[in-house]
C-alpha cells in the first residue's frame, strides 16, 4: 500500500478526481462483484487501518480521498462491490469535506467521524 498511494496521489495532481477514479475502476474491473463474507468484511476493515497507517507513514501524507481510492480500488480487486462516498458540510465558515469507503452498507473508515455530518455523500 505505501508504494501504490505515491501513484495514487501523482495521478489526482495531475488528472483530477475523475480521471484517477475511473482509471482505477478501469484497472480493476470487476464484472460480477460478490457480497463480501465476515471474513472478507474482518480483512476488508484491517485493509482500512493498513491504509490510514500508510497515508501517515509513507512517502506521501495521504488525504482521505488517496486512502479511499486505493482502498475502493484494492477491494473491487478483490471482487467486491466498494462504494466511494464523499461528503461536504460548512463548520464553523468553512467548507470541510471528507471521503470514505463502505461495504455492504457499512463504513469501513478507521476514525470515528459521523458520517452523517457530512451532507450529498456520493459515489
Amino acid at each position: 500500500m505505501m508504494l501504490a498511494l505515491p501513484v495514487v496521489d501523482a495521478n489526482l495532481r495531475i488528472a483530477g478526481y475523475v480521471r484517477t477514479r475511473r482509471w482505477l475502476e478501469r484497472m480493476s474491473r470487476n464484472e460480477a462483484p460478490h457480497r463480501a463474507s465476515p471474513t472478507e468484511m474482518d480483512a476488508s476493515i484491517s485493509a482500512t487501518r493498513i491504509a490510514a497507517i500508510a497515508g501517515r507513514r509513507g512517502p506521501v501524507a495521504a488525504t482521505c480521498l488517496r486512502q479511499s481510492l486505493l482502498l475502493f480500488w484494492l477491494l473491487r480487486r478483490r471482487g467486491l462491490a466498494p462504494e466511494l462516498k464523499l461528503g461536504v458540510r460548512r463548520q464553523d465558515g468553512a467548507v470541510d469535506a471528507h471521503a470514505w469507503v463502505e461495504l455492504e452498507g457499512q463504513s469501513l473508515d478507521p476514525q470515528p467521524i459521523a458520517h452523517q455530518a457530512f451532507s450529498g455523500p456520493r459515489d
